[in-house]
């Protein structure tokens, strides 16, 4: 897959739409990936202007200055919102008396955080990357919507619609939604959400997803899998393939696995691919990773070592995971 310049980019004629609106909710050890991103959908759409929105509690001076550096490289605007949970006082109630972690609600409060900034925003994880262009997205009329959101994967819909007893046959993955603002907040999804999150007796395994279905069961918009395409670089792994395989017209793939396309220790062709896009970002200086980085990278590093053949490489691994294991 080829991937323009920046001067490629910024040499295709403005389609004179108005700006359209991205949000990302990340740390600072997620900025790289989502430069990643991020350049991925400039490439892919040269002639369109974006305006990313950075959800943060906290970011070193550095990514700061990465993020504005986009204004000048491409079409885009930049906004960091630094969130102060003071600020959130509706929601003290929930902050006060839950273990979840704070990344649960940061994407919660973007129709909060953009209220009188847009109409219309789309949250992305920062595991995605875009292979082509969002026109049908930005074209798109939600006016009558409170989301627009993509189904899961068939196995994963079957069994949370069954584990969170839905009433509609639906299940969306909640690395890709589009969210009509007004609608958002006139119909109270985030308190719900979170009040979903304190109060339900079943099992939240994947937290604020979970919680967001239970509430939209039956009144979000679903859209083709194309705008989630989701991919697992686990399952090529294991079967010793290393080439990205054909992905159709999917616009975001999403690496939703526990591999990721920076992993560059796994020699799949997704880090080829992110690195290229990562080269026209204002992060193109950061490596990828080049060795396994925490117990769970470090034990599946062996086990496609030992499948690949190379079992006194897989023994060194597995040994080195035994140890941090041992050591936490």
């Amino acid at each position: 897959m080829k991937v323009p310049t920046t001067q490629d980019i910024m040499a295709a004629p403005a389609n004179g739409k108005p700006s359209f609106h991205i949000a990302f909710c990340v740390d600072n050890n997620y900025f790289r990936a989502m430069g990643g991103t991020i350049a991925s959908i400039v490439a892919n759409n040269p002639g369109q202007h974006f305006t990313f929105h950075v959800l943060a509690f906290e970011v070193t001076d550095d990514h700061q200055r990465r993020l504005k550096q986009l204004e000048q490289m491409y079409r885009v605007k930049t906004e960091l919102h630094l969130l102060d949970l003071a600020s959130f006082t509706q929601f003290s109630h929930f902050l006060g008396h839950s273990h979840y972690s704070l990344s649960i609600f940061t994407r919660l409060v973007i129709p909060t955080v953009l209220r009188g900034v847009t109409d219309r925003v789309l949250y992305l994880d920062a595991d995605i990357l875009c292979f082509n262009s969002v026109d049908e997205l930005v074209d798109m009329d939600i006016s009558g919507d409170i989301a627009v959101v993509v189904p899961d994967a068939p196995v994963t819909l079957q069994r949370r619609v069954a584990a969170l007893g839905l009433k509609h046959n639906e299940y969306f993955n909640g690395g890709v939604f589009f969210i009509n603002i007004e609608n958002w907040l006139a119909e109270d999804i985030t308190a719900k959400t979170l009040d979903t999150l304190l109060t339900s007796k079943t099992d939240m395994r994947f937290n604020d997803q979970d919680a967001l279905n239970i509430v939209l069961n039956g009144r979000a918009r679903y859209v083709s899998p194309k705008w989630n395409y989701l991919y697992d670089l686990i399952h090529d792994l294991n079967v010793n393939k290393f080439a990205l395989k054909p992905v159709g017209k999917a616009i975001f793939v999403h690496f939703a696995g526990a591999v990721k396309p920076w992993a560059a220790w796994s020699r799949h062709e997704a880090c080829d691919l992110f690195r290229r896009y990562l080269d026209i970002s204002p992060w193109a200086d950061m490596p990828l990773d080049t060795e396994p980085r925490n117990t769970k990278e470090l034990r599946m590093h062996s086990r496609f070592l030992y499948r690949q053949g190379r079992p006194l490489e897989s023994l060194k691994w597995y040994v080195r995971y035994l140890r941090k294991r041992a050591a936490k």
